[in-house]
């Protein structure tokens, strides 16, 4: 192709050689590799425009002095070549317009990515917290779901055995009823055959009664013939009513026996009635037994189809979020990286979930990235900027330890709090922080210092005299909010020191100590406080120094139960602001008296000074204001939770533990 010279015309560099030394090296058959090599020397033999070698050599200049160990090293790097580009389209007359179009469509493309790029950085948190709360939902399904079916099979396992009783005395019944049958039938056989008996024995009496007449006849007729003065006709009637009696007696007899002949004694009869009655009420008591059993059998077998539906959809559903979720992370590789190693990483990430834990890795990058940063840029001196960040130019970054940022912010309460009880009357933090600073380290310091320890408050969030500071200072939450936590902690010392009559710094149960400290508290935050107490003992030892619960590191992070403590005071308040709203009902507005009926519904114990204290927070009102304007119930619940804002006495009503902030 062709080059624009210096001279501002057409060169035909590397092509302005003699056309008879590049046709010589020209073979129209050879490799390409062989036509680049012939190439390649053709171009050394050729001499560069001069001024090509003036702008390489600028180049290589501009791109020697770029320090590219720095992150936008790209950036930096890209600069020169756009000098580069913008003399080629200043020498250029002719072709300007066209490469001003290109190089600006090339800028705008450019930017437009960088926009897309800082776009989507919020999109990347936005993944983590949604996988984060998704790893939570499963977690817990699968807890709920396991404890569930755990109950379902045991109740399973317990009817089963309950129904295989059941058949065992089933077959025991019917072995009985099956026995007292056969019994029964074994009677019947031996009666009958004594019926049998009985007609042949009645037989055998008759023919033996006959017998006896005919031999009572025969006598008769031998005493006729022996009695010469006998009267023959009084004889032969008496033996024709004797007949007559005869023939009546055995109709009788025959008349009884063939009515009576298979009837069983009155006696057997009667037992084996109530034989029979009271096994035919024990089967129908089983029959009945049984039947319900059956019913129970079915209503269990369809309550066990459903949950076993139940779970199958459960597991589909937890297979399908398994496969969508993102892919949990590996911590222990931030370890690599972190300054301490693998020790201090596993201090920071001790108990914490994937959110703290991103808190946490993101702290740590942003204090490295701030060591980095030699000078901050200032804010200006305008009536939005806070008074202690008002500054023209940039500031020197004074490069603090974490353990000198909490040092001064604990002097700078100590001093603040001095001043307050010397004066008696409550200052500004942010206009004292500037005081402090000015004083301590004059006017021309005070702006290094101010802006180093806010951007280190900025960044710590995790660590709670930093995050605490920065709360109060840029009017987060209110300045009594941090002095209500140190006086439930201050109390608390108290208390555990007063029941330590030894002064051994240690106590062998804390649960009546911290029930009778925090009268209400619930049982279950009680027991939270004992465990976190427990925290670094075995399950054996009972005896506690409570002295070390109370202890700092450093660098001001405190024990678990302190953290504990500090969270509880926070959910309480959370807990007290939900039934405040739920009191107001439907309310959008509210107006003082609206706030006082509805603290005193809640918090039937709380004093007049105490309410007046919550309402003028809620209202931003004093108390020489009594008509005050209705105030949106949103703001009232967000300057309350800016406050000191605590039960005062009992709940009426135990509530739900759910947080304000779930609402």
């Amino acid at each position: 192709s062709f080059q624009f010279s210096a001279r501002g015309h057409w060169s035909t560099w590397p092509a302005f050689g003699s056309e008879q030394t590049i046709l010589g090296n020209h073979k129209p058959c050879c490799a390409p590799e062989e036509r680049r090599s012939s190439n390649k020397q053709a171009l050394l033999t050729v001499p560069k425009p001069r001024y090509l070698e003036e702008l390489e050599s600028y180049l290589r200049k501009e791109l020697r002095s770029l320090d590219l160990t720095k992150n936008n090293s790209q950036e930096l790097k890209l600069q020169p070549y756009r000098e580069i580009f913008e003399f080629f389209i200043d020498n250029f007359k002719t072709y300007k317009p066209l490469l001003s179009a290109i190089k600006n469509e090339y800028e705008v493309t450019l930017a437009h990515q960088k926009k897309r790029i800082r776009a989507l950085e919020p999109l990347k948190a936005m993944v983590t917290t949604v996988s984060d709360e998704c790893t939570q939902r499963i977690l817990a399904l699968q807890e709920k779901e396991k404890d569930e079916i755990h109950m379902l099979k045991q109740e399973k396992q317990r009817l089963l055995k309950f129904i295989d009783n059941m058949k065992e005395e089933k077959s025991s019944l019917q072995a009985q009823v099956e026995h007292l049958q056969t019994s029964v039938t074994e009677e019947y056989a031996r009666y009958l055959n004594e019926h049998g008996a009985r007609k042949l024995l009645l037989a055998k009496l008759n023919d033996m009664h006959n017998e006896r007449l005919e031999m009572t006849q025969r006598q008769a007729q031998g005493r006729e013939r022996g009695v010469s003065g006998e009267d023959a006709v009084k004889l032969t009637l008496a033996l024709k009513v004797a007949r007559q009696d005869l023939t009546k007696a055995q109709v009788k007899l025959n008349a009884m026996m063939a009515d009576y002949g298979d009837v069983v004694p009155r006696r057997d009869f009667e037992s084996l009635e109530k034989k029979y009655s009271d096994v035919l009420q024990e089967m129908k008591a089983l029959r009945e037994g049984f039947d319900q059993l059956r019913r129970e059998y079915e209503t269990l077998l369809e309550i066990h189809r459903e949950t076993a539906q139940e779970r199958d959809n459960f597991c589909a559903q937890l297979q399908r979020v398994q496969q969508n979720r993102t892919p949990r992370p590996n911590w222990a590789k931030c370890s690599e990286v972190i300054p301490g190693g693998a020790e201090r990483w596993d201090c920071l990430a001790e108990g914490k979930t994937s959110e703290e834990l991103v808190d946490v890795l993101l702290e740590e990058i942003g204090t490295g990235a701030l060591r980095e940063i030699n000078v901050f840029p200032g804010w200006g001196k305008g009536d939005k900027v806070p008074v202690y960040l008002r500054h023209e130019g940039e500031v020197k970054n004074k490069k603090l330890t974490k353990k000198d940022v909490v040092n001064t912010l604990k002097d700078v309460w100590k001093e603040k709090i001095a001043l307050e009880q010397q004066t008696g009357e409550r200052c500004s933090l942010p206009e004292f922080f500037l005081s402090y600073l000015q004083k301590k380290y004059g006017d021309a310091a005070a702006m290094e210092w101010s802006y180093t320890l806010y951007e280190n408050m900025r960044l710590c969030r995790s660590n709670h005299v930093l995050s605490s500071f920065y709360d109060v200072l840029t009017g987060k939450v209110d300045e009594e909010h941090y002095r209500g936590q140190n006086q439930l902690i201050s109390h608390l010392q108290k208390e555990l020191a007063a029941r330590d009559s030894s002064n051994s710094g240690s106590l062998t149960s804390q649960h009546t100590a911290v029930r009778e400290a925090f009268p209400l508290k619930r049982k279950e935050s009680i027991q939270e406080l004992v465990d976190a107490s427990r925290y670094r003992l075995d399950g054996t030892e009972d005896l506690i120094n409570y002295i070390s619960l109370f202890k700092e590191d450093e660098e001001g992070n405190a024990a678990p139960f302190i953290a504990k403590l500090r969270s509880q005071y926070v959910r309480e308040k959370q807990e007290y602001l939900r039934q405040l709203k739920n009191k107001l009902g439907d309310l959008t507005e509210v107006k003082a008296d609206d706030l006082n009926a509805a603290f005193c519904s809640i918090d039937p114990n709380i004093d007049g000074q105490t309410l007046d204290t919550y309402v003028g927070l809620a209202s931003q009102a004093g108390r020489e204001e009594p008509d005050r304007e209705a105030v949106p119930v949103g703001t009232v619940l967000e300057r309350l939770l800016t406050g000191d804002v605590r039960r005062v006495g009992p709940s009426p009503v135990e509530g739900s533990t759910a947080g304000f902030e779930g609402e």
